[in-house]
């Protein structure tokens, strides 16, 4: 195999693919990259067993072949490389030279033959979706996927597609995430997505103007991301039923500033730490919203002038919890609605339902 290729071309796609590269493989391969050269195009798949990244740059091929080639060390060579014009050659002792300039690299690849094959699989649905759309959904409910292998279920997102709406629901059992779009589909699909496949996603869109393509199948889904092709299994059984988890009544009503909420349970996160736990206390009446939070370090109070509609209410929430729902909402302000002390607050845009997010509460002791 011989290829001359560009060097920022094949930096940028290197690492991308690096991403789905294991670093603890019983099998060598998988800790490389799978380099095609056909047609004078590279096709590089970086593979886990459990997510795939492929894509494809420009080459000029004179000996087609293909090799697999150590993904950190290879990474490493091409970012450091003098030149632009980089020329890649191999021998049949699986040899790979590479050559940039003054600059002269000689490592030993694995035959192609040991690299697992990428799972292949029948499409049964394909959902056409604006990148920075999807962009969005994704990075406003990837902060609530559970990271608790125990209830694997959790360590993904439900995608549900129905009448002409898509959302993308997360849930760890301390807060959910419901991001909602109206999309241009006839489709009827909900599948689960993992959450380490949906990283991998927002850090391969660039393009908010794209369309990226998603095929769904009976066990495995992809994304087409301009050049990038990822795969995944899908998660299988049965995600919790959010239509009836998210409360019905509205016993206390807010509308908030959101850098102000923020802004005060930071102030009162400064007591807490991994260590040091204690929830924020919020203690609303008609008129305000009062902050305190005691730990043994400590205690700290703020106050928020606010107008409530409804009931008095006394609740504590997990600083962490609460500020990763405020910081996601990207909203210069939010509805906060609570029902007594003990039922996840639900905060939401002032109009409309794009975003539900539910924050459970910590239980309080007596002491203020």
């Amino acid at each position: 195999m011989k290829f001359t290729v560009m060097r920022s071309d094949i930096v940028q796609a290197v690492q991308n693919v690096s991403r789905a590269v294991s670093t603890k493989a019983t099998l060598p391969a998988l800790e490389g990259i799978l380099i095609k050269a056909y047609d004078n195009t590279l096709t590089l798949t970086g593979y886990d067993l459990e997510l795939g990244v492929t894509t494809t740059v420009e080459a000029s091929v004179s000996v087609e072949g293909e090799i697999v080639v150590g993904a950190k060390l290879f990474s490493e060579i091409v970012k450091k490389l003098p030149e632009e014009i980089v020329t890649f050659e191999t021998d049949e002792r699986m040899i790979i030279y590479i050559t940039s300039g003054s600059a002269d690299y000689q490592i030993v690849g694995i035959s192609s033959m040991e690299y697992p094959e990428i799972p292949t699989f029948e499409a049964t649905d394909e959902i056409k979706i604006s990148a920075g759309v999807l962009r969005n959904m994704i990075r406003q409910t990837l902060y609530a996927v559970s990271d608790n292998i125990a209830k694997p279920i959790y360590t993904g997102s439900l995608f549900e597609i129905k009448d002409k709406e898509m959302r993308i629901i997360s849930v760890d059992g301390y807060r959910m995430a419901i991001r909602l779009e109206n999309i241009d589909s006839d489709t009827d699909n909900r599948f689960i997505v993992p959450g380490k496949m949906q990283s991998e996603i927002l850090k391969l869109i660039n393009d908010d103007e794209k369309e990226i393509s998603i095929i769904v199948g009976q066990r495995h889904v992809l994304f087409n991301i301009d050049t990038y092709s990822v795969i995944s299994r899908l998660i299988e059984g049965n995600f919790l039923d959010f239509r009836t988890t998210v409360p019905k009544t509205e016993d206390t009503t807010l509308v908030i500033n959101t850098r102000s909420l923020i802004n005060s349970v930071e102030r009162m996160s400064l007591l807490t730490s991994d260590r040091v736990q204690s929830p924020v206390r919020f203690s609303i009446t008609q008129d305000e919203i009062r902050l305190s939070c005691r730990t043994a370090v400590g205690r700290a109070s703020d106050v928020i002038p606010v107008s409530t509609i409804g009931k008095d209410v006394e609740i504590g929430f997990n600083n962490r919890y609460l500020l990763d729902a405020l910081k996601n909402t990207e909203c210069d302000e939010v509805k906060l609605i609570l029902n007594g002390s003990l039922s996840p607050m639900i905060v939401k845009p002032i109009q409309g339902d794009d975003f539900i997010f539910l924050v459970v509460p910590m239980r309080l002791n007596d002491e203020a």
